[in-house]
């Protein structure tokens, strides 16, 4: 069923798991009200002309595949944990860590990538659907780990999203984020849409982390990708919320 029917049932809120019957704590909205706000605006979808061919590309497929192994790696994964993939998409990533945890909250503003992530059947009852920005709209509950991939460099204030997670994130949780080291702006096109950094600095990310309030702060790479001929490092941050 498309995700648009799926909404008009159950609103924006699309549960692909059984609901958690454990709250543990809620989410610091004092910590994301300290900060301001982001003007609010209906976002428009840009992977909507991208969705439905999306994971036959070999840079995604490559990159997904990369990140969760190193995920898996460098983060233990727990049958009670809880679960934030941030810029979720099609579901590529949470694909390596949902078999692993209780329950994924696939979280994105894109309808059409949701939409793709909805239809696969090796994810029921292990993924929730948030088509939501978690910065104007945070979840309504926290989680044991944030995990992101490829999704940073689409948002505009980094320092205002790292404290949003540290909000999202029970005391102690972790945070595990992927995204391209600094490149000389040729990994997307010239004039792309909702593109606001071209990679990450890690010393300067790895500030910009403790300034939000996390420790244990620890780089590696998780892949390289070759693309029109060009070869790009992608991280892996993983992190504690102190």
């Amino acid at each position: 069923m498309h995700l648009r029917r799926w909404y008009a049932r159950h609103g924006p809120q699309v549960p692909l798991a059984p609901a958690a019957t454990e709250r543990r704590g809620s989410v610091d909205t004092a910590r994301l009200a300290a900060y301001p706000p982001a003007v609010t605006h209906q976002p428009i979808d840009l992977f909507k002309d991208k969705a439905r061919d999306f994971d036959t590309h070999a840079v995604p497929t490559q990159i997904s595949a990369g990140v969760g192994a190193a995920l898996r790696a460098r983060v233990a994964l727990t049958a009670d944990m809880r679960v934030m993939d941030f810029g979720a998409g099609t579901g590529l990533v949470c694909a390596h860590v949902a078999p692993h945890v209780a329950t994924v909250y696939a979280v994105d503003i894109s309808e059409a990538m949701l939409a793709q992530l909805a239809a696969k059947p090796e994810l029921r009852g292990k993924v929730e659907i948030r088509c939501q920005d978690i910065l104007e709209r945070p979840l309504d509950h926290p989680v044991d780990l944030i995990i992101s991939a490829m999704a940073m460099h689409h948002v505009a204030d980094t320092d205002r999203m790292l404290r949003a997670f540290a909000a999202h994130l029970v005391p102690g949780g972790r945070l595990a984020l992927a995204d391209l080291d600094v490149e000389p702006s040729t990994f997307h096109p010239h004039d792309a849409v909702g593109v606001f950094h071209h990679g990450f600095d890690r010393a300067d990310l790895g500030r910009r982390l403790a300034g939000a309030g996390f420790t244990a702060i620890e780089f590696a790479t998780a892949t390289q990708v070759v693309k029109d001929d060009r070869r790009y490092d992608v991280f892996l941050v993983t992190a504690t919320k102190a």
